[in-house]
């Protein structure tokens, strides 16, 4: 989707404020999480009406303040109100919210700080509702089936929740999925579609492939049973890869809503980017996570499509610890053929292979205008030539100030573009968005590693034979 291209140039450089380590602190639990349309819906209609209530102070402002400040005002408020409702829903709702805030340069700073809490803690449920799972799936409550079970969690985000626990020499994490997250999943996004088509100038005619997409991505999320198939295959398949590790995981203490695995001992990749680590250690850490990725992408053609620094460790030793398999993108041959032909240099420089690649891509269609067709087929050229670039060199210094101003100065450029309105933006096939969120996720990561002399196709070197 081409709002996906523009979002992300847009203010690229732009860095999310600090997330303090949350888990510190004592929260407030909740004892209950509404699970019915109605009051689901409820809690929306009420961040709805406080939404208004910032608007009205917005024109007060706007008398005693300049413009900028008081739109920082009603932005800071309303995404306060707005997070607030959400993080009392949980599940897909929140998982939305945790989607927009990697998307930093759609959104105003505001609502990118605000949302990002949703990658790392929001208000846990009780040792009541806790124990209630437990004894649904279990027969048993958490500490008859473990030596020690953290009654309070250590981190709570969108879909679920981590407590910690013993098993003879074993600590261990426990992820506990929210009740009522994968029923609501149908009837959250139907709340929340008008306000992604409105944020990313999504059409109707053509949009329901992609909201589809994503329903059955957050779907599969909610599905422990699912994610833990898919963790052991992604440990099994990726171990061999150096310095990245993988938690084991436990079988006979996870269902489909309870997952079982190794506690990790790091720090989150956020922290670890923050501190003044060597030129060194952030070229290991550049080069591991690069590895990682490239090798799903290439050779198992299914990737972790979720890479925000949440899902990520970095251990005493500068391991990369990889905690989370919950949203896997597998990638279609007949996908994966046209998306990295046409990220090769000669193929984006030969007319006649560009086109064909446009076209098989779904970016251009055949009832397209003449002036449609010259416009998206123009608009793809500078931004593939220019986020591809990486993939044309030998080695690349993701620390490059300038190629990342080249990208906000693109995004800045088409943003205004007045050539846009009235053309359907709804470009490229569906398995676009997860791809792009991908490759999204992992440049701004490796930007944030400063990472230097990065070997594109080092993985390679750990095909096995």
């Amino acid at each position: 989707m081409i709002s996906h291209y523009i979002g992300f140039v847009k203010r690229v450089n732009e860095k999310e404020k600090h997330i303090k380590n949350l888990t510190k602190f004592k929260m407030k639990t909740l004892n209950k999480i509404p699970t019915g349309k109605i009051e689901r819906t409820s809690s929306l209609l009420k961040a709805g009406a406080k939404v208004g209530v910032n608007y009205l102070k917005y024109y007060g402002n706007k008398i005693t303040k300049d413009e900028d400040e008081a739109r920082k005002i009603l932005n800071e408020d309303n995404a306060t109100d707005i997070y607030d409702s959400l993080k009392e829903l949980k599940g897909s709702a929140l998982k939305v919210a945790q989607m927009l805030s990697m998307e930093k340069n759609i959104l105003p700073v505001e609502y990118v700080e605000k949302f990002s809490l949703s990658q790392f803690s929001v208000p846990p449920l009780s040792g009541a509702l806790v124990k209630k799972t437990f004894r649904k799936y279990f027969g048993k409550n958490p500490e008859d089936l473990f030596d020690e079970f953290s009654a309070e969690s250590v981190n709570a985000a969108s879909i679920g929740q981590v407590h910690t626990a013993k098993k003879e020499d074993k600590r261990l994490a426990v992820k506990i999925q929210y009740p009522g997250v994968r029923e609501s999943i149908s009837s959250d996004l139907k709340m929340v579609k008008p306000i992604a088509m409105k944020m990313f100038n999504i059409k109707k005619e053509g949009s329901e492939s992609y909201f589809q997409e994503v329903e059955d991505k957050l779907f599969e999320e909610t599905d422990y049973n699912l994610e833990l198939k898919r963790s052991q295959h992604f440990s099994e398949e990726c171990r061999h890869l150096p310095n990245v590790k993988f938690p084991r995981y436990y079988p006979e203490y996870s269902c489909e809503k309870i997952i079982t695995m190794d506690w990790m001992y790091g720090i989150h990749f956020s922290e670890f980017t923050k501190k003044q680590n060597s030129q060194e250690d952030s070229n290991k850490i550049g080069q591991t996570l690069w590895d990682f990725y490239m090798y799903q992408m290439h050779i198992l053609k299914k990737v972790h499509a979720d890479p925000h620094p949440g899902n990520f460790l970095i251990s005493e030793n500068k391991e990369l610890l990889v905690i989370d398999f919950g949203c896997i993108k597998e990638i279609p041959e007949d996908f994966y053929i046209p998306y990295f032909e046409l990220a090769k240099e000669e193929n984006l420089k030969n007319p006649e292979i560009f086109f064909e690649k446009l076209f098989t891509l779904e970016i251009l269609r055949e009832e397209d205008s003449p002036k449609e067709k010259e416009f998206f087929s123009k608009l793809f050229y500078e931004l593939l030539e220019l986020f591809t670039r990486p993939f044309n060199q030998e080695r690349f210094d993701f620390s490059d100030e300038k190629f990342f101003q080249e990208i906000a100065d693109l995004g800045q450029r088409y943003a205004k573009v007045s050539d846009m309105k009235g053309m359907n933006t709804n470009r490229g096939s569906r398995h676009f968005i997860y791809l792009n969120r991908t490759f999204f996720g992992l440049y701004n990561m490796m930007h944030d590693l400063k990472s230097k002399d990065l070997v594109i196709n080092n993985f390679r070197n750990y095909i096995k034979p």
